[in-house]
């Protein structure tokens, strides 16, 4: 560590879920009872509730972060398999991740739009990351990256096969049109399955099975989790790992990395596209040019303007993402 990173702050930045079955009366309280918690705690970021589980990713002081995690254990109900233990993927961050709380209800707490995937009834083989290499190196494995189209762009497994969905509500129509032909056409002994942080890959693989493909493994823990795991000397991951939080992009450390979002339409952008002609910030990027109106640039600019100002704060009006951790 550098003596500029020992004197810089260092916040806490955990990333978690469960699935578990939450009662309307502890939904509520939840809801109301979180953002005092973490107005008082200074903890910042964003947890989805809904009656199948939990999901979030918060950062701030690390008394603060476990006092929003301790509170979640003291008032949900969990168990000992691996869905249900309320996962936590811990790393750190010299500024913020977030801006502001939220806790918000959902009808999932990822919404794949599927109600037969529940990894409370069934889900996939869970490989541990030490073990991961041997699978996917197995040219009888055929490997799935569970993430969205924008995010496989950052980094991803060597190898493996990219959906290129918008939405992982798009993947169960991918699995039909796609991955069973070529199941059908190629055979493969197994499929493996990661994404972000694993949760993804929970409905993921049960939906799978659900379709009668026999042999599902996903990642435990997810990317995050390899990467904390597995030696880049031995790694088989490819760039960085997008996150849904200000750091954009992780590095093999886990270290905040070389992308930055377009705050027009709220795409990752490595360094070389932001030297583009087409890159003007805050108001267009080469993947959203032709996306917006003349009135929206004028307007993106205008807001570009106030922020150079400091007439208004960062959080306002901004393109972001949907929140989906994991």
């Amino acid at each position: 560590m550098t003596a500029a990173q020992a004197d810089s702050p260092s916040f806490l930045v955990a990333a978690f879920y469960a699935f578990t079955s939450l009662s309307p009366a502890a939904l509520e309280s939840l809801l109301t009872d979180l953002p005092e918690l973490a107005f008082r705690e200074q903890v910042v970021g964003s947890v989805l509730l809904a009656p199948e589980g939990v999901n979030g990713t918060i950062s701030g002081p690390d008394q603060g972060v476990t006092a929003i995690l301790k509170c979640l254990r003291s008032r949900i109900t969990l168990g000992d398999a691996h869905f249900e233990r309320l996962q936590v993927k811990r790393s750190r961050c010299s500024r913020q991740a977030f801006r502001r709380f939220k806790a918000r209800r959902k009808r999932e707490i990822v919404s794949l739009g599927q109600p037969c995937a529940d990894p409370r009834r069934n889900v996939g083989t869970y490989v541990d990351p030490r073990n991961w290499n041997a699978l996917v190196d197995d040219p009888d494995t055929l490997v799935i990256d569970a993430r969205n189209a924008y995010e496989v762009a950052v980094g991803s497994f060597v190898g493996s096969l990219d959906p290129a969905t918008d939405s992982f509500r798009d993947f169960p129509d991918w699995v039909e049109q796609h991955l069973r032909p070529l199941v059908e056409r190629t055979s493969p002994a197994r499929i493996a399955m990661f994404c972000t942080g694993g949760i993804r890959c929970e409905k993921a693989s049960s939906f799978l099975q659900q379709r009668g493909f026999p042999e599902v493994h996903h990642l435990q823990g997810g990317i995050l989790n390899y990467l904390e795991q597995v030696p880049e000397e031995q790694s088989r991951w490819e760039g960085e790992c997008f996150v849904f939080d200000q750091r954009v992009a992780l590095n093999h450390q886990l270290e905040p990395g070389q992308h930055s979002l377009c705050h027009a339409c709220g795409l990752p952008l490595t360094p070389e596209q932001r030297q583009l002609e087409s890159y003007i910030p805050g108001v267009q990027c080469l993947q959203c040019r032709d996306r917006f109106t003349d009135d929206d640039r004028a307007r993106f600019a205008m807001r570009q303007s106030q922020l150079r100002q400091g007439v208004l704060s960062q959080s306002s009006g901004w393109q972001s993402r949907p929140d989906t951790h994991g």
